[in-house]
């Protein structure tokens, strides 16, 4: 069963009298029980996506549906069946943690201790805290505190944009691994973020640029469309071993990845060999180059090209 079907969705700003695309004819399905990563840069149209979902914008054109309700027509449905943890955090600040999930508890003619099993694992980390203001709570507590008001009314399909943004290394390790137990109670789970590495940890993913899809696939799936040979070089001059292989007229892409560029070439062949030539003309040391697999943003990257 699909939980969640978007069908041409298309939405548009007016910019200072200019008409911004923030989506250009979107479509997907989920299907009941899934993780599925929607994966792009800031501005790619990802929010804008998520409001429309849960019935907080209207799409100019295309159509949508959620748990088999329509996003317009359906609107009062839809907003009691999901949970929605937008990117910015939007819980009251000069509530205490208690308050703020009793309150949106209320809200759904709910209690906490009705739907306390679903957010157990959760909220029992901040529960010690839970008289402290929410505004001064650190950034993995106030996610964990707006997860845990996403659920309290225990949704079929949870909403969640950009949850792990500015939040620290240990706590989106920790946020995933809450993610994959609530998959495990059969909710529908769509996430969006800026990075790319969470793709690996989703269902299916679709990556998205610019208000359009570039591929829709599992991350596995992603990866092997990466037809030609990767290479990772580097050398003590970095910044000008970028430019002096961009420069050269064999190479398709060349953009910086950790302490490597990541180089393709056009028409792929003695490409080592090509990569020693432009070291050895421009002097380049302590250098070194190797072959690699290809990630989800190296993807990504040569989508964009396409």
């Amino acid at each position: 069963m699909q939980a969640v079907v978007v069908e041409n969705i298309v939405k548009k700003y007016v910019v200072k009298k200019n008409t911004v695309d923030a989506l250009k004819g979107v479509s997907f399905s989920v299907d009941k029980g899934e993780i599925f990563g929607i994966i792009g840069p800031d501005g790619a149209g990802k929010t804008s996506l998520f409001r429309i979902l849960t019935t907080l914008l209207i799409a100019e054109s295309g159509k949508a549906t959620v748990d088999g309700f329509d996003v317009v027509k359906d609107y009062k449905q839809i907003r009691n069946r999901v949970g929605y943890m937008p990117g910015k955090f939007s819980l009251y600040q000069d509530l205490s943690v208690q308050e703020n999930l009793e309150f949106f508890a209320a809200i759904f003619n709910t209690s906490i201790n009705e739907n306390y099993a679903l957010i157990k694992d959760i909220y029992q980390q901040i529960e010690p805290f839970k008289t402290r203001r929410a505004g001064q709570l650190s950034g993995g507590m106030k996610q964990k505190l707006a997860l845990s008001c996403a659920l309290i009314h225990k949704p079929t399909v949870l909403f969640l944009d950009e949850p792990t943004t500015g939040v620290d290394a240990v706590s989106r390790k920790e946020f995933w691994e809450m993610l994959h137990r609530l998959k495990t109670e059969g909710i529908t789970i769509l996430v969006s973020t800026p990075y790319m590495d969470e793709a690996g940890l989703c269902d299916r993913v679709a990556l998205i640029q610019k208000g359009g899809i570039l591929s829709i696939n599992t991350p596995k799936g992603v990866t092997k469309e990466f037809k030609k040979p990767l290479w990772a070089v580097r050398a003590s001059e970095m910044f000008h071993l970028m430019n002096a292989i961009k420069n050269d007229n064999a190479v398709e892409s060349c953009y910086p990845f950790g302490q490597y560029h990541h180089v393709v070439f056009k028409n792929p062949g003695d490409d080592k060999k090509r990569l020693e030539e432009i070291i050895q003309t421009n002097h380049f040391s302590q250098t070194e180059i190797h072959s690699i697999e290809p990630n989800i943003e190296d993807c990504f990257m040569a989508l964009m090209k396409e």
